[in-house]
């Protein structure tokens, strides 16, 4: 098993190399940025971290009590924990303990730059339809 990279610190608009990084069909991804965002790709590539990072963004309040995921799915606590912890270590999602709880909620920076990366420019490429 590899050793996971540190978080990617806030990945906003502050940060170097922008959160305003141009989306790939714009320009070829700078060897520097594509390290920094494969660790994030990689994190939400599992389908189970997938859906977590969704129950928790839509969760009401922008927050989900760890307690609020563990019921969404057939598995058992511990692995349940392993996944958010990838999500955490990724900086996709921030945590916070409130008495025996935790409480997860997503990093909205590294969502948006993301986002930013694979969002289209204006017109679909061919064969493809908004």
């Amino acid at each position: 098993m590899s050793k996971q990279q540190p978080p990617i610190a806030d990945a906003g608009a502050d940060a170097p190399g922008g959160g305003c990084c141009a989306p790939l069909t714009c320009e070829p991804l700078p060897e520097r940025e594509a390290v920094e965002l494969a660790p994030l790709f990689k994190a939400v590539a599992d389908p189970v971290r997938l859906r977590l990072l969704s129950l928790i963004a839509c969760h009401e309040g922008g927050e989900a009590c760890v307690c609020d995921l563990t019921a969404a799915f057939d598995l058992t606590p511990p692995t349940i924990s392993h996944h958010l912890k990838v999500l955490r270590q990724a900086g996709l999602i921030g945590s916070e303990r409130r008495g025996t709880w935790v409480y997860y909620r997503v990093n909205p920076g590294v969502l948006a730059r993301m986002s930013a990366l694979i969002h289209p420019v204006s017109t679909p490429a061919p064969g493809l339809t908004k």
